[in-house]
């Protein structure tokens, strides 16, 4: 037996979410077991776990879209017994049972070997918004932004994508400015890079379809009208990252900064990105966060904690990362 995070629905389609023991048996097919050492509270996971967002495909469900964890039992040629491998996304917490809980099977494919310069707790302190984070700083990388192109806008700064994108920005020497609704963070946004925060009121209603250029990039965790406009307000031949939908789906924006500006939308997948790029970007995370990078952007917290934590997450009450220790 060992204990899970589980997802349920009754007949009437309400969903109830309960710590729970579970049987070894019960844990979905695979062809690596892993008992988790640490995971993550990710927005994703919080609209599953409240019920607030249709995330969990099936039911029962665990959520959790990252782990790592000590291979306890594997069939693949990639993964021995006491390996440590790390997951991020893949429809795992969604279609697949995911990392809220004390062990997981899983398909080594969706797996990558724990990165060197990253130790196990430090790996879901990066989690999935780290990861997304670098994915977006390399896509600005790879359309020539370089720290002498101009500003770089993060936006929901506060959270994790967006803290961990200022301090990589940070790092690599770009002048960032950092978009909240919570002013009253400011302090800790600078102390992760950024030059400037900017209030998200800003940039968050409706806008004119061409604004005054100021950014020479963009990492937008918000979506709807904020991403609308900050291409409208992207400096001819700039670059917008998308990864977040904070604000909303919708993109309520005009064609006028990509026909006439030759602004670049480009959207980041977190989810099912090939192996390569996964490699590519766990790797220079490694090389770019330092010790104190890992404190500074995240709490932790225990399984017994994770609802109650999620229900603030959504409120908007949490800053950074939060890790779930087993």
């Amino acid at each position: 037996m060992f204990r899970a995070l589980i997802i349920d629905q009754n007949e009437e389609r309400q969903q109830t979410c309960t710590l729970s023991n579970v049987e070894e048996s019960q844990l979905p097919e695979g062809d690596v077991l892993v008992e988790v050492a640490y995971s993550t509270l990710n927005y994703k996971d919080a609209l599953a776990i409240t019920g607030k967002g249709r995330i969990a495909r099936s039911f029962p469900m665990v959520p959790g879209i990252d782990l790592v964890g000590k291979v306890l039992q594997s069939d693949s040629e990639r993964f021995q017994e006491g390996y440590w491998v790390l997951l991020n996304g893949f429809g795992v917490g969604e279609m697949h049972w995911g990392g809220l809980a004390e062990k997981a099977r899983l398909k080594s494919e969706w797996l990558i070997p724990l990165p060197s310069g990253i130790d196990a707790k430090q790996s879901m302190a990066v989690g999935t918004a780290g990861y997304t984070a670098m994915l977006s700083v390399l896509a600005l990388e790879k359309q020539g932004v370089t720290p002498d192109s101009g500003e770089i806008l993060v936006t929901g700064a506060n959270g994790g994508v967006g803290s961990y994108a200022i301090r990589l920005l940070n790092r690599l020497g770009y002048q960032v400015v950092a978009s909240t609704g919570r002013m009253e963070e400011t302090e800790y946004l600078k102390s992760l890079g950024a030059n400037d925060v900017i209030d998200r009121a800003t940039l968050s209603e409706p806008g004119k379809p061409l604004q005054k250029e100021r950014w020479a990039g963009v990492i937008d965790c918000v979506g709807s009208h904020t991403l609308a406009n900050v291409c409208a307000s992207t400096k001819y031949g700039g670059v917008v990252t998308a990864c977040g939908l904070a604000q909303g789906l919708d993109f309520p924006a005009s064609v006028a900064p990509f026909i006439l500006r030759g602004v670049k939308l480009i959207g980041i997948d977190s989810v099912m990105r090939p192996l390569a790029d996964r490699m590519e970007a766990w790797q220079r995370l490694g090389e770019l966060l330092q010790a104190e990078d890992f404190d500074a952007i995240s709490q932790e917290i225990t399984l017994d904690d994770v609802a109650k934590t999620a229900s603030a997450l959504l409120d908007g009450k949490v800053r950074g990362r939060v890790i779930v220790a087993f």
